[in-house]
């Protein structure tokens, strides 16, 4: 078995995926490009072979059990799992107008997801000496900052932001089934990036959104469980 540093990021053909993927193959790690379409996920692999990146191709499906089995039959071993994919929904996302499928399909994704690829690869997880996951959240998620009403959270969210708070809840239950191992499993936020989520909206360029999670995926032994972070440090739940 070798003693290289292998990742899996899902959602990595492009934005902050792509990015994470980047800075953790920068560091010779060998990083597993996790996405769907076979063509952007191969044009993503070949630009960061082209960097110097240690980068495969894992087709990729978080919604579909087979999919993400078969993900995980491509690995002996996984050191670090960065749970990136994603989606918004699409509009509209007001509570009296947003529909309930999907709300059920922004949850399949963002939450089931996220349960599905950690859960087939926590065996392969558990055979590193130093495992870490890393949940791509958003302070969206956060009760405190929606509560408080001040845009801190952008506009009314009836799908997008209660799944991130829904993930936020899901990864603490994660960090309590695992606090007598050695796998710390935290979430992070990328801040407001410029990505085709947002219509490019956004003022942070990937990259920087990306250094969120590289910095969780390479946390010392003694780092945090179950926290909730961005660049400035911990977020408000």
């Amino acid at each position: 078995m070798s003693n290289q540093t292998t990742a899996l990021v899902t959602g990595a053909n492009k934005g902050i995926g792509y990015e994470i993927a980047a800075g953790l193959g920068a560091l010779g790690w060998r990083v597993g490009v996790g996405a769907r379409d076979d063509a952007r996920r191969e044009t993503a692999v070949e630009k960061l072979r082209a960097a110097g990146a240690d980068a495969f191709g894992v087709p990729l499906d978080v919604t579909d059990d087979a999919s993400v089995a078969a993900a995980a039959g491509l690995f002996d071993r996984l050191d670090v799992l960065v749970n990136n994919a994603g989606i918004t929904g699409g509009m509209p996302q007001e509570p009296t107008l947003v529909s309930p499928g999907m709300i059920r399909t922004v949850v399949e994704t963002n939450v089931i997801g996220v349960v599905r690829v950690t859960n087939a690869m926590l065996p392969l997880l558990r055979r590193s000496a130093s495992p870490r996951i890393v949940n791509m959240s958003s302070t969206v998620g956060s009760l405190t900052l929606q509560a408080a009403d001040n845009g801190q959270t952008g506009p009314i969210s009836g799908a997008y932001a209660p799944s991130k708070s829904y993930l936020n809840a899901m990864t603490i239950q994660y960090a309590k089934e695992l606090k007598d191992t050695n796998i710390l499993i935290n979430m992070g936020c990328p801040g407001f990036v410029a990505t085709d989520l947002n219509g490019f909206r956004g003022h942070r360029t990937p990259a920087q959104g990306a250094q969120i999670a590289i910095h969780l995926a390479t946390l010392p032994d003694d780092g945090p469980t179950g926290g909730y972070f961005d660049d400035n440090g911990p977020i408000a739940w």
